[in-house]
């Protein structure tokens, strides 16, 4: 048995020792938390490592409870150590998630002497959130609202690292639990593990909890795995009028004071139990979360709009100015242009009233908005340094080098092109003698800046592929109505 299975063994015995159970009945003790429902298992191509079905699941079935006093919380954490108390409550001026990022430093630091040791060695020493992305990956978004995203996170982490340091200090913390790199590595692991609880807006470590990998909110009622696929009219209705109120797959429930955790959906035995977080576009993710999702129908792509269309988009808020991932443009978009693209002097109430109802005005107006549309997004792409082709190469190739197998030849590193050259360069990798036959072994700093890059490259791939998805569809919507016009012209 190897030392990652033994110390995950470990921790679900002490989980099932503190209350943490798969089973309504928590009270038989057993070996482990987990078996009555899921197990631990790795998703290769999902995720990695994540919990999965061990029999057949019911939407809105209890999966998982965690009990209060197994929640990291500051208010969990401080109860056990007087002196971390009293140094807590001297700082009253930072935030919660402040408080809760030294308060885990605080707890790491005691290694095997902290209550939560076999559970916090199981948190990633590794994140891909926007704040520890380097100048090479920030770049490489290409995308100005990307980069900008991603230079206020790195500011704000920075910023809330320099306010702490007094109360790190005044904790004794070593030099190693005070630095940047471990206050990145905190304040990530809160960003990326916490659930939200109601006494504190930090949130809580969920110890099993957290093993959950995410799933966009979406709906199941019309598929397979709905409310309809239930035995009966009577058990679908229970299941809907129990759960269609809990906007998450779980909380804090006051009356078993305990994290519960339920099937957002029917999961066949061996299938991967999934937990929504909420609704998050993929630059979200990659801020919040450190990945992004292929499918994500909560993603939108903002374009450049002039400001007098913002002054006329004054019923919608901006950020419901957008493009679906799909490459449709969203309703307040689409109903702000067919407005803007009409004369001031027709702008009438009858217009209005279309405008609000999200009707077309008249075809010539359509087709005036479909081809600015067009445009616009063909503009945007014309002024990113690299295509939807190139970027796709680039992303097969950046596959290449994160395989250990690769073998590379001089010639093939050099047909890579200028951004895999300059990835090689930054980590002193352009050399003949180590590119000639041999099997690259790139350090651990490289691989993780390897894993940053390829989520900046798969960002604003799919970024690019939703503005060609757009002028597809404006061109599409436009050729018919022009055949329309047509029509009507010729009667």
């Amino acid at each position: 048995m190897d030392l990652e299975h033994q110390t995950m063994e470990t921790f679900l015995r002490w989980a099932a020792e503190i209350g943490i159970s798969d089973s309504i009945d928590s009270s038989r003790f057993r070996d482990s938390c987990l078996g009555h429902s899921l197990s631990v298992a790795d998703f290769t191509h999902a995720g990695g490592r994540g919990l999965g079905a061990v029999r057949e699941l019911k939407k809105g079935e209890l999966v998982l409870k965690v009990p209060r006093k197994a929640l990291m919380t500051t208010e969990s954490i401080i109860a056990k150590d007087l002196k971390l108390s009293d140094a807590v409550n001297l700082h009253g001026s930072l935030s919660s998630t402040q408080i809760l990022s030294v308060c885990l430093l605080y707890e790491m630091s005691k290694e095997k002497k902290s209550f939560w040791y076999p559970y916090l060695v199981h948190i990633p020493r590794d994140y891909d959130l926007l704040a520890t992305f380097g100048e090479f990956e920030k770049q490489a978004l290409q995308v100005e609202d990307a980069v900008w995203a991603t230079e206020k996170a790195i500011a704000k982490c920075q910023s809330e690292w320099k306010e702490a340091g007094s109360l790190m200090k005044e904790l004794e913390l070593k030099p190693k639990f005070r630095s940047f790199q471990a206050w990145l590595w905190a304040s990530a692991t809160i960003s990326s593990r916490t659930l939200h609880v109601p006494w504190d807006s930090a949130g809580c470590l969920c110890p099993v909890g957290d093993l959950f990998n995410y799933d966009a909110p979406g709906d199941y009622s019309n598929t397979p795995e709905g409310p309809e696929s239930a035995n009966n009219v009577e058990e679908a209705g229970l299941v809907v009028e129990t759960h269609s109120e809990r906007l998450t797959d779980g909380g804090f429930e006051e009356d078993v004071n305990a994290y519960c955790l339920y099937a957002r959906r029917n999961y066949h035995l061996g299938e991967q139990v999934l937990l929504c977080y909420g609704t998050y576009t993929n630059l979200e993710l990659l801020e919040h979360y450190g990945f992004m999702l292929e499918e994500n129908s909560n993603d939108k792509v903002f374009i450049p709009l002039e400001n007098s269309l913002f002054s006329l988009a004054s019923s919608w808020p901006k950020d419901s100015l957008y493009i679906h991932q799909d490459g449709n443009p969203s309703f307040a978009l689409i109903s702000t242009l067919r407005l803007w693209l009409i004369p001031q002097s027709q702008r009438d109430k009858s217009v209005m009233r279309l405008v609000y109802a999200g009707s077309q005005i008249s075809v010539k107006n359509e087709i005036l908005v479909m081809k600015w549309m067009s445009e616009k997004c063909g503009s945007v792409l014309r002024d990113l340094p690299t295509s939807v082709t190139e970027d796709t190469v680039l992303l097969h190739n950046i596959d290449k080098l994160q395989d250990p197998e690769l073998r590379l030849e001089q010639k093939e590193t050099e047909a890579f092109g200028s951004e895999v050259r300059a990835f090689l360069d930054a980590n002193c990798l352009w050399d003949v003698t180590v590119l000639s036959g041999k099997p690259i072994e790139f350090s651990r700093k490289t691989s993780r800046m390897l894993s940053k890059w390829r989520l900046s490259v798969q960002w604003r791939l799919s970024y690019k592929r939703t503005l060609a998805d757009c002028i597809s569809y404006c061109n599409e919507k436009m050729n018919n109505l022009l055949g329309t016009q047509d029509r009507i012209r010729d009667l």
